[in-house]
């Protein structure tokens, strides 16, 4: 099954730390990079290029950019 995440937005982010709120599901493509995403429940999930990830509405996490991240994403 084609997802055609060559219509996605893309987005990209340098190394950085930072706090994030979903107010809509979101479905990522990771292109590029390595990030540590940690729940407000304390789950760490690290996510890389080539992982397709999903952030359902509402999810508070943290972000953790270790290597700049590329990623193509859409909501819904």
């Amino acid at each position: 099954r084609k997802l055609g995440v060559e219509t996605w937005s893309p987005w990209q982010c340098a190394p950085s730390e930072f706090d994030w709120q979903y107010s809509d599901d979101e479905t990522a493509y990771v292109t590029k990079g390595l990030v540590i995403v940690t729940t407000a429940a304390g789950e760490r999930v690290e996510i890389k290029a080539g992982d397709l990830v999903t952030f359902p509405r509402g999810l508070k996490c943290r972000w953790k950019v270790l290597e700049t991240v590329e990623k193509v994403y859409k909501f819904g």
